[in-house]
């Protein structure tokens, strides 16, 4: 079989079933829980490391799976620019600490005949942090549920690819859900990005204007803003992929997303440098 390694399990995440498991059980014991209602067919999540962002994409997941049993699970990401072409994973699984996860791959090749992908393989792939840091906890909910995973630029072709991978879900007859993996403002001189200078004062700007903003347009469902604010205003890093889960969300009937939890790195560990992470359902 072909099945993808994992690469960043003991670094970004613990590389054991029980370490992973007693994480997440700490995580459901000091989440917040929202009552408010939303259709559960999709998420925004962040992919740092655990420490920084585990519980935020933790929360995500968490009440989707109080909604929904999905069939498969679609998860879009990576870092990838206007001009960078689109990825696909066409092999027999991933590897997670909790077992392996299987790729639905018929769905992986109407895709393929629909939109021009990079495909990738068990052999030959980019290390990824954006959707592997989501596969752990995609076992942990979902454990029978395969997989599409894709990565995908901020263009107008993500809005597409989100609407066909809803439109293959429902001729299949399959529940789906749609989870797009970016992080948001990365602030600081580690990034080179201080328009408010350091201190209180950005990430002030960060919380309360930038992140905001994009959060905004994540819970009115608006792909095509997202992708024009994220591209103008630096504050998601992966708006492609934010894009293409809100496209393929409304598709299947989502109407508003739900705000779940907000956070940043300096909340964790203050520093001059920081990221922040949005955990959204629709």
């Amino acid at each position: 079989m072909g099945i993808r390694r994992a690469t960043f399990a003991g670094s970004w995440y613990p590389d054991t079933a029980e370490e992973c498991i007693a994480l997440f059980e700490d995580y459901k014991n000091s989440i917040t829980i929202k009552d408010e209602d939303f259709l559960g067919v999709g998420g925004i999540v962040p992919h740092a490391g655990w420490y920084f962002s585990g519980k935020t994409a933790f929360t995500v997941y968490y009440h989707l799976s109080k909604k929904i049993n999905p069939d498969v699970v679609f998860l879009f990401g990576m870092h990838l620019g206007e001009m960078s072409p689109n990825y696909i994973f066409n092999d027999d699984g991933f590897e997670t600490p909790l077992g392996i996860i299987d790729v639905r791959r018929d769905i992986v090749y109407r895709l393929m005949e629909e939109f021009t992908f990079v495909e990738e393989n068990s052999r030959a792939f980019t290390p990824d942090n954006t959707v592997e840091l989501q596969l752990p906890m995609v076992k942990y909910f979902f454990r029978d549920s395969p997989v599409v995973t894709l990565g995908v630029a901020p263009t107008e072709t993500a809005i597409k690819i989100g609407m066909k991978s809803s439109e293959i879900a429902t001729s299949l007859g399959l529940k789906a859900i749609f989870i797009g993996s970016t992080d948001l403002t990365h602030y600081g001189p580690n990034y080179g990005f201080l328009p408010h200078g350091p201190g209180r004062e950005g990430l002030r700007w960060v919380k309360e204007v930038n992140d905001r903003r994009i959060i905004e347009l994540f819970v009115r469902m608006e792909p095509e803003a997202v992708i024009d604010e994220a591209l103008n205003s630096k504050n998601a890093c992966c708006p492609g992929a934010a894009a293409c889960a809100i496209s393929a969300s409304r598709a299947a009937g989502a109407k508003k997303g739900v705000l779940l939890d907000y956070t940043t790195s300096y909340d964790i560990h203050p520093d001059m440098s920081f990221v922040g992470y949005a955990g959204v359902v629709f």
